[in-house]
């Protein structure tokens, strides 16, 4: 990883939307991203560890869901304010399940008001 690249790891059961997120990332932070991707969860599981800056995680998948992926990935040093959790689903449903695990948000995908906020919280992120 280059000088002063955030290592940023993409977990999501959907190639297209893996594919969607390196390119968004790529574009909107050139040169300040590393972006891995992962659609199979247990080999995501592999890669993880307290190097991760920023974990992008879905919920549904067909093996392991989201939030037993993320359970995972705390527990092999990934900081629980690195992550945001992903979902078609509704917003308050997402936070009914995640918001006792720590995680930094909640994104309701098709939600544009969710999408606003997603921005703002990625900028963030990415200049710390």
């Amino acid at each position: 990883m280059a000088e002063g690249e955030k290592r940023v790891v993409v977990v999501d059961d959907s190639a297209t939307q893996c594919a969607a997120f390196r390119k968004f990332l790529e574009e909107r932070y050139p040169g300040r991203v590393r972006v891995e991707t992962y659609t199979d969860p247990k080999q995501a599981l592999q890669a993880l560890g307290s190097d991760v800056h920023l974990l992008l995680l879905d919920w549904e998948m067909p093996e392991m869901d989201g939030k037993v992926v993320l359970e995972e990935a705390v527990m092999r040093g990934v900081n629980p304010k690195r992550i945001i959790v992903t979902s078609a689903h509704p917003a308050d449903r997402l936070h009914e399940v995640f918001d006792t695990t720590g995680c930094l948000c909640v994104i309701e995908k098709n939600e544009p008001e969710q999408q606003a906020a997603f921005l703002q919280i990625l900028d963030s992120i990415m200049r710390r």
